[in-house]
């Protein structure tokens, strides 16, 4: 699940408690901006992937280590006279198909010479030859995929982990509290979201928030139900990944409370709207959004998305209160993105 303001969207550092203050907060994002794994975590070469996912695993890391977009890559093969396209190396990198055929496996070599890899590093890690179609992805990931397409920020913020994004839990209500400072920027988000576990055992749940503003940063991290067992800011990606423990093992249907809220920096331009994706059907979605006095906006509208970047659809004006405050409540929410939107009068 994720959120998006206007700038946000997101998901972890580490605390005993349950809450960080702002300067192990720094020293934790630190550490993920650098790529550091968490200190109990085992790192990539302590746990090497399975035999069958070696080859998308590597390939990934590759292309990440040298920065080449699937589009420069399938260009740079079409220059040596081999035609692949970028579905073809996004499926590649996703472990759904894998090269088989000799043109293909005459593109890996050439792969590896892109991406300045020993001769045989891509091709010595296929595996046997698969049944013929592409391997489904797994149910999170293509669920997830549905609603936030190919190469999505929270992909790349996620890395591995994407694939089996929360399988093992799903939501049934979430209530989101937007508050935004004087000059009109985004200054806290808190957020409740109520889980259910689709199997036993399930103890954890990933979160991303992503920012438009790259001066937008996560400043102070509190978890009041639930503890934060990561907190990851990656300000390539301008995305906070949280990672929530529950504090006990669900049964399968068992539900959990988590809450946790997020201080910001201001960002350069003011927020205009605050976005929250769902791969599933919401028993209940609620979000609240509060205005400072000094930075009122001259309309609010609700919209909805069926998935991020397409157009908004199913606009309608929504009224603000006596409490500078404005709301949406959704119920039987389908998949898709669910977003609350503003207009700041510049007086011109």
């Amino acid at each position: 699940m994720e959120a998006g303001v206007g700038l946000p969207d997101a998901e972890g550092a580490r605390s005993a408690s349950g809450a960080t203050n702002a300067r192990d907060l720094r020293k934790a994002l630190k550490a993920g901006a650098a790529g550091t794994p968490p200190h109990d975590e085992p790192s990539a070469a302590e746990t090497p992937p399975p035999a069958s996912d070696a080859f998308p695993a590597a390939l990934r890391e590759a292309l990440g280590r040298r920065g080449l977009s699937l589009e420069r890559v399938s260009e740079r093969l079409r220059a040596r006279g081999i035609g692949v396209s970028q579905a073809t190396l996004s499926s590649w990198q996703r472990g759904r198909s894998q090269p088989e055929r000799a043109r293909s496996l005459r593109a890996v070599e050439v792969l590896e010479e892109i991406l300045d890899l020993p001769g045989g590093a891509l091709r010595s890690l296929l595996g046997p030859r698969r049944p013929r179609g592409r391997v489904a992805p797994a149910r999170g990931e293509g669920a997830a995929l549905q609603v936030l397409g190919e190469d999505s920020v929270v992909e790349k913020a996620l890395g591995e982990r994407f694939r089996h994004f929360n399988q093992e839990t799903g939501s049934l209500l979430i209530h989101d509290v937007v508050t935004l400072g004087a000059s009109g920027t985004l200054s806290n988000l808190t957020t409740t979201n109520v889980l259910r576990a689709n199997r036993a055992g399930a103890d954890r749940a990933l979160f991303v928030l992503s920012f438009d503003d790259e001066q937008a940063e996560p400043l102070d991290i509190r978890v009041t139900s639930g503890r934060l067992g990561e907190a990851t800011y990656l300000k390539g990606l301008k995305s906070l990944v949280l990672e929530i423990h529950f504090g006990r093992e669900l049964a399968k249907l068992d539900t959990t409370v988590v809450s946790y809220a997020v201080d910001v920096s201001p960002s350069r331009e003011p927020a205009t709207h605050y976005e929250r994706w769902s791969r599933a059907n919401l028993h209940e979605y609620l979000q609240q959004v509060f205005f400072h006095p000094d930075a009122l906006p001259s309309g609010c509208r609700r919209y909805f998305r069926d998935q991020v970047g397409s157009p908004p659809r199913a606009q309608r004006r929504i009224s603000m209160n006596d409490s500078h405050s404005t709301h949406v409540l959704a119920s039987r929410c389908k998949p898709g993105v669910h977003g609350v939107a503003w207009d700041f009068d510049t007086g011109e």
